[in-house]
């Protein structure tokens, strides 16, 4: 990593970016996964709600004495996945693919409550995540905006307790935000013996954690450059976004020696066609209009878990997504004072 480093402090073109940003990401994954070797879906699963617990195979109570529930079957006409082949894995996208929404949005939200953000920050992002949720697409402004305030915040700060917040908020926020349709498609590969990878633009630290409790193999996020255990506030390489993440899946499959062509897909942004269309199991989950839109003309497999979605665009959008803003600056409002107190 420290030969990355070294990289990212020269100019480079977009498409070496990309490249850069794939290969830090393949090899921070690949760390990862040396240094907390565990079996794919072992100790910790989560739920069909996306709650977690340590339960065995046999459904036993976890360490919180609950019994956790069963994860759904998988949507009919799924392929089959070979069992036990060594060569094929699955990758997951993150954001409104296994959660309702986006992760990064949800850090800042955990952050903000540790009094990270300000109110001002707080309101803008939460019409940035009203406007992917009503939109079901991403924003490049938005994420670029979300980018530059993270990595202002982070800069200066140590890994290691980045990583501990991020174990809470999971708690806090994300673990309700996961589709449990996309939740069964994680299990079915799991229960088939292949590795399952989660592959997003938010920050690996983030990544990890979604993933280990998803019981996945590993996560695939963008790399935030650190030296010394400290953020430096750059990136190494760019945000693991579009070209990039097919450049993350393409170098750790050659890291891990799969065959691409046996290996699964799973997105619901145009953005990732590039991902989609590097393997031989492409599947479209609760897709934006263009992603649809190529699936169908692709012949690709959908998956919609969403429910009232249509509803919500009827109405206005722009006053349901004030309104977020507004709630969720009032709340913000409401923890300072019970903070002041």
């Amino acid at each position: 990593m420290a030969v990355l480093r070294r990289l990212t402090q020269s100019r480079r073109s977009p498409s070496e970016r990309t490249a850069l940003a794939g290969e830090a990401a393949a090899e921070a994954a690949e760390a990862a996964l040396r240094a907390e070797p565990a079996p794919a879906g072992a100790a910790e699963s989560a739920g069909a709600d996306g709650r977690t617990g340590s339960a065995g195979a046999d459904g036993s109570a976890g360490a919180d004495g609950k019994k956790p529930a069963k994860a759904p079957k998988p949507p009919a006409e799924n392929h089959t996945p070979d069992r036990d082949d060594p060569r094929a894995a699955a990758f997951f996208d993150c954001d409104n693919t296994i959660l309702r929404g986006a992760a990064i949005f949800y850090l800042g939200v955990g952050l903000y409550r540790r009094s990270f953000f300000t109110q001002r920050d707080v309101a803008r992002f939460a019409w940035q995540q009203a406007w992917f949720r009503l939109h079901g697409t991403e924003d490049p402004g938005h994420m670029a905006d979300a980018q530059h305030t993270a990595l202002g915040l982070v800069a200066g700060k140590h890994t290691a307790d980045l990583e501990e917040i991020c174990e809470e908020i999971f708690e806090e926020v994300i673990a309700e935000k996961i589709w449990p349709g996309t939740r069964a498609l994680v299990q079915m590969h799991l229960d088939a013996g292949q590795r399952v990878w989660l592959v997003t633009a938010a920050p690996q630290e983030v990544a990890r954690i979604i993933a280990r409790r998803l019981g996945m193999t590993g996560a695939l996020g963008t790399v935030a450059e650190a030296e010394d255990g400290v953020y430096t506030g750059r990136l190494v390489g760019e945000l693991l976004h579009g070209p990039a993440k097919a450049a993350a899946v393409r170098a750790l499959a050659r890291r891990e020696r799969l065959d691409l062509g046996r290996c699964a897909a799973y997105s619901d942004s145009a953005n990732d066609i590039p991902m989609l269309s590097l393997v031989g199991h492409p599947y479209v989950v609760n897709p934006d209009g263009a992603l649809r839109r190529h699936a169908r003309a692709m012949g690709w497999r959908v998956r919609d878990f969403r429910t009232g979605r249509k509803a919500a665009r009827v109405g206005i959008p722009a006053a349901a997504a004030l309104g977020v803003a507004a709630g969720a600056t009032a709340a913000g409002v409401a923890i300072h004072r019970r903070r002041a107190v």
